[in-house]
């Protein structure tokens, strides 16, 4: 009789941004060393987020607070520590969040139950992270923000209107008018 196959993904695969990161890490590698010419194959690496205790939340609002965070969190196990995600430079919101538990069983179930709900009129997301180190506290954006804000196209309030791509088109479509109007204007 063949396997069963299931029908619901494992809560604690790991993510997408950890696959992908690890790729470009072994890609780097190879190019480095050369090619493995030992003819073992290649260990499959051990699964860091087996006994993760450690959560990130994403597409939270700017205006989410600390204490918001963890009485929703807080119903699913004992946090151990809250880290919200600051711009880079004004050192404010930045709509992400890392929660961490004492136990993974506890990271699960809140995934389970809190994954997809609402806080603060957003859905919010999550996925069990590796574990928080000092930095990654920070938005990756040339802004200071997250990413995948700057790229934005359009309005979210909760997220600080909109994208600052729109805003800098904005702003070099005003300088170009007021340059335009000086030339005009000496024309005459």
């Amino acid at each position: 009789m063949p396997g069963v196959r299931s029908t619901v993904d494992r809560l604690d695969r790991p993510s997408a941004y950890y696959n992908n990161r690890n790729k470009r890490r072994r890609s780097d590698k190879d190019h480095r060393d050369g090619d493995d010419e030992s003819g073992q194959p290649e260990q499959p690496q051990e699964d860091p987020l087996k006994d993760a205790t450690t959560l990130y939340v994403g597409n939270l609002s700017f205006y989410t607070t600390e204490e918001q965070v963890y009485e929703l969190f807080s119903k699913c196990g004992e946090i151990k520590r809250l880290v919200m995600g600051l711009d880079r430079f004004n050192k404010t919101p930045c709509g992400f969040c890392f929660v961490e538990y004492y136990t993974h069983q506890d990271a699960l179930d809140c995934m389970k139950y809190i994954g997809g709900t609402k806080l603060d009129e957003r859905i919010i997301r999550t996925d069990l992270d590796p574990g928080f180190e000092e930095g990654r506290q920070y938005g990756r954006g040339k802004s200071g923000g997250q990413v995948r804000d700057e790229y934005r196209e359009d309005y979210d309030e909760g997220r600080g209107g909109h994208g600052r791509a729109l805003h800098d088109a904005a702003r070099l479509r005003e300088v170009e008018r007021r340059d335009l109007e000086s030339d005009v204007g000496r024309l005459r």
